[in-house]
């Protein structure tokens, strides 16, 4: 009786686990819906890299033409530590830079590095706004309900 018992068990925990299984892999992903009629994105940077900067200008052209999101996305970029670098006239973002806030793009910067640094904001790009501090935006953005982004 005992091994008919443990035989059962066994076939009906097979038989849970294949239909489990199946459920799984017949499930269909279906893209997220841009129900809103606006989104806030706050995208961080706190990295000189190269490499990392025009990844997050390409990551900020590729979400402005997605589809779902055309025309209700408002982004606002923040620097702040080495980040700065992004906004200095001395590098070579200024073309990047002007496509995206053609398009909309707001740029922020935090003021504590700029001081810490000892950076006069004649050496940034003049459409370069600037905040108190950097993790001070990020708190506030975020509890105001934007995404925040920090690829």
């Amino acid at each position: 009786m005992k091994k008919l018992q443990a035989l059962l068990i066994a076939v009906l925990c097979f038989t849970s686990i294949s239909v489990f299984a199946q459920q799984k892999t017949n499930t269909v992903f279906e893209p997220a819906k841009a129900y809103k009629k606006h989104y806030n994105a706050l995208y961080i940077l706190n990295e000189a890299e190269d490499k990392k900067i025009k990844g997050i200008l390409r990551n900020i052209n590729n979400v402005l033409s997605d589809p779902r999101l055309k025309g209700k996305l408002h982004i606002e970029v923040l620097a702040f530590s080495d980040g700065v670098e992004m906004y200095k006239k001395a590098n070579s973002y200024q073309e990047l830079l002007n496509a995206l806030k053609d398009k909309g793009v707001v740029f922020a910067q935090c003021s504590k590095t700029m001081e810490e640094r000892k950076i006069e904001k004649n050496e940034l790009f003049d459409f370069v706004n600037y905040v108190p501090s950097g993790n001070g935006e990020i708190i506030l953005r975020q509890y105001e309900g934007w995404a925040v982004v920090h690829p």
